[in-house]
């Protein structure tokens, strides 16, 4: 009895081929992956040896119109952490749910228009890295964060965040930025302030109060949906804040 024999179809041939091409490029994106994870990982020990997370708490503590967490209203605690990073306590620094959320969105408007970073990964950018959008900084960025997680309490977190980040029209912090802007320390903001000044560093030269008020209100309702979303307003106290930002 004569062997049998198979010839190779086409389609068999073009699934083979394409098999090998899966695995090179599987072995590509590890090797990349690989890659940037080293530099970035590079990049991260230099900043850290550069500023040990101690010398860092220190640096910001000594910052002109630094306000501890206890000065600090609740209502604008709970805003900041609402709109900026609402799974901040439960995250250990990065957030993939967000991070995945932002990636899909991102790609859907084939632009950046979401970050995704946490509360952390902004505090570690802004203090040890540039706004450079490359993947090893953003590599650093997120063992950095992991990094002040383990280092410090949550609580300590947000209130070197508050105290760094700029609000417009050159106020840095959120002591700076109370004084500067409404006469007075940051214990003695009232409910529609607190909601105001928590929505503007997302994009501080948008929503300045003294370039775009307007803006900044349309900015300071989307914080009280998120606050009222995230279970810390209800609708009813929320809309009295609005009108009372309205009517200032």
């Amino acid at each position: 009895m004569a062997p049998s024999t198979h010839r190779t179809t086409t389609a068999e041939r073009v699934a083979r081929v394409a098999g090998h091409l899966l695995v090179l490029a599987t072995v590509l994106v590890v090797l990349a992956s690989a890659f940037f994870a080293a530099r970035g990982f590079n990049l991260y020990r230099d900043a850290l040896e550069a500023l040990p997370l101690n010398d860092l708490e220190q640096r910001i503590e000594g910052r002109q119109g630094f306000t501890p967490i206890d000065e600090l209203p609740d209502l604008y605690l709970q805003a900041v952490v609402a709109v900026e990073d609402h799974r901040f306590y439960a995250h250990p620094g990065f957030d993939i749910i967000a991070t995945g959320r932002a990636l899909v969105n991102d790609i859907k408007a084939g632009a950046v228009v979401e970050g995704g970073s946490t509360i952390t990964q902004q505090l570690a950018k802004n203090e040890y890295f540039t706004q450079e959008q490359t993947l090893e900084r953003k590599v650093a960025e997120v063992f950095m964060a992991l990094t002040m997680e383990q280092h410090f309490s949550k609580r300590q977190i947000l209130e070197m965040y508050v105290n760094s980040i700029y609000f417009g029209d050159g106020y840095e912090g959120i002591g700076n930025a109370s004084a500067g802007y409404f006469g007075k320390p940051p214990r003695a903001l009232d409910a529609s302030e607190c909601t105001l000044l928590a929505g503007i560093p997302n994009a501080p030269s948008a929503y300045a109060l003294s370039e775009n008020p307007d803006l900044a209100h349309q900015r300071q309702g989307q914080v009280l949906k998120k606050l009222v979303a995230y279970n810390y307003l209800d609708e009813a106290d929320a809309a009295r804040i609005g009108a009372q930002g309205a009517c200032a």
